[in-house]
Order: structure tokens, then C-alpha cells, then sequence
């Protein structure tokens, strides 16, 4: 018969260590945001294009 505690507690550590891991990594982007520089941004002019209404 299959151990249900343990693969719950298997699942459950792994999906656990999972949020750690993308919480960590999260901060550390949100760092890199912070301390970088604000892009330079240039407004395009749209361009006109045929389109086929449905």
C-alpha cells in the first residue's frame, strides 16, 4: 500500500522549497530594478496597417 504521508510531506517540502526559491529570486530582481538606471525611451509613430474587420 502506498505511503500517503510521505509522498504528502515529499510534495509539500518540495513546493515549499519552490516558493523559497522564487521569493529569492524575486527580491533579487527587485534589487537589480532598484539600483538600475532608467532607460531611455523614444516614442514611435504608429504605423497605419491594413486590417481585415471580422
Amino acid at each position: 500500500m502506498a505511503d500517503y504521508q510521505q509522498m504528502y510531506l515529499k510534495l509539500f517540502n518540495k513546493i515549499t522549497d519552490i516558493i523559497e526559491e522564487l521569493q529569492q529570486i524575486q527580491e533579487e530582481v527587485e534589487e537589480l530594478y532598484i539600483k538600475g538606471s532608467e532607460p531611455d525611451l523614444t516614442v514611435l509613430k504608429s504605423q497605419k496597417t491594413d486590417r481585415v474587420e471580422k
